[in-house]
């Protein structure tokens, strides 16, 4: 038997593997997918500062690593209908300073966390799809399709949007799908580097009006195009849609490679628990909750369910103090709640639903290149407002 099974080896699962290595706890992880297999979709970017020194706690100076792989861009422009509304540029961390965020695809954070998690002993399963969980008040059972078992004392189920985990424990998820949906593509860097800045362009006149954000990562950038109520996903992401409008958006130069191509109908859902009646299976990441990815809360919020999650199994394992699994369901699922109501706060800014609210959003951008703190405004708003996840709780999510 093994004390925690991990399920999913995604940046949380990983994570919290990580977290468990560090505090001594032998871990196994299960990963549906081979060690090989492409993991399809334009996913997180960015691991902002919180997360960096929580790897860096994990396992010292993978945090640090992963930030010097990354890229942090210093310029922040925010434009409405082709005017300039907002432009900063801020001063470089030193040396010793982890950066206020590393920008990389996910699939380099993998890799990474991959590398620490099995250098530090965490034993990781391919190939290990879970059907089903039976989880008593002793320990808890996991079978895959392929006839193989896992008994331990405690489950971390980080095993993503559609977790056979939180199904099979009956756990439900509630709230409903975002307004809108977005064409998210990433692209390899061109002959012509872009400038290292991240850009959100209101209303943006060459693309019929919608709004379109532009940041960079190692090796390209990433391009995040909001869909009207009536646009045919089809109409944005068929190939030769792509090459037509990211032209408006970018130079043709420092076009590289499309790397890949997705459409999302974001989820803003919560699950009713954090952990099963038994006390012995913990959800974190997107098997807990589902955010439109407005301020980057996705993988850093489950980054921090991740710590917390190993935490409580820490205490119950070794202290016996089982109330810590209690613990974790209710600050997590606060956390997850205030990080609900921030993205909706950003999804409210982008895409009114009221006439009021048009209004408003058309009126600033009128103002803004005359009322500095109205530029400010435009550019903060699209990330959700800058609120730690509790009270008095450790970081941003």
């Amino acid at each position: 038997m093994s004390p925690v099974v991990v399920v999913g080896a995604g940046p949380v699962g990983l994570t919290a593997a990580l977290c468990l290595c560090a505090l001594g706890i032998e871990v196994t992880v299960l990963e549906k997918r081979g060690r090989d297999a492409v993991r399809p979709g334009s996913r997180a970017l960015f691991v902002h500062n919180d997360s960096l020194q929580l790897l860096d706690r994990a396992q010292r100076g993978l945090g640090t690593e992963i930030a010097e792989h990354g890229t942090t861009w210093h310029t922040r422009r925010t434009l409405f209908r082709g005017r300039e509304v907002y432009s900063k540029t801020y001063r470089k961390p030193t040396g010793a300073e982890l950066p206020p965020f590393a920008s990389l695809r996910q699939i380099d954070t993998e890799r990474f966390l991959l590398r620490a998690a099995e250098s530090a002993g965490a034993d990781v399963v391919w190939d290990a799809d879970v059907t089903r969980v039976s989880a008593t008040d002793a320990d808890v059972t996991l079978e895959a399709g392929d006839g193989r078992s896992w008994r331990s004392h405690y489950v971390i189920a980080a095993d993503g949007a559609r977790s056979a985990v939180r199904s099979a424990v009956g756990i439900a998820l509630a709230g409903s799908r975002a307004l809108g949906s977005h064409v998210v593509v990433d692209v390899s860097a061109g002959a012509r580097p872009r400038p290292l800045e991240r850009s959100y362009h209101y209303a943006h006149p060459a693309l019929s009006g919608r709004n379109v954000l532009t940041v960079p990562f190692t090796g390209g950038f990433q391009v995040d195009l909001q869909c009207r109520p009536d646009d045919d996903p089809d109409d944005l992401t068929a190939e030769a849609a792509v090459a037509r409008w990211i032209r408006a958006v970018v130079d043709e130069d420092e076009i590289g490679d499309v790397l890949w191509v997705s459409h999302y109908q974001f989820m803003q859902v919560i699950a009713e628990r954090f952990v099963d009646a038994s006390r012995r299976v913990l959800l974190a990441g997107e098997a807990a909750h589902l955010f439109p990815p407005f301020g980057a809360r996705g993988m850093n919020s489950g980054m921090a369910d991740a710590e917390a999650a190993a935490r409580a199994v820490g205490l119950a394992l070794t202290c016996g103090k089982r109330t810590s699994v209690e613990d974790y369901d209710r600050v997590r699922r606060e956390a997850a709640r205030r990080n609900s109501w921030a993205v909706g706060a950003a999804l409210r800014h982008v895409a009114p639903p009221s006439p009021f609210g048009k209004m408003k959003l058309a009126l600033a951008g009128w103002l803004a290149p005359h009322v500095p703190k109205i530029g400010e405004w435009l550019e903060r708003a699209p990330y959700g407002p800058r609120r730690p996840p509790r009270p008095g709780g450790r970081g941003r999510y």
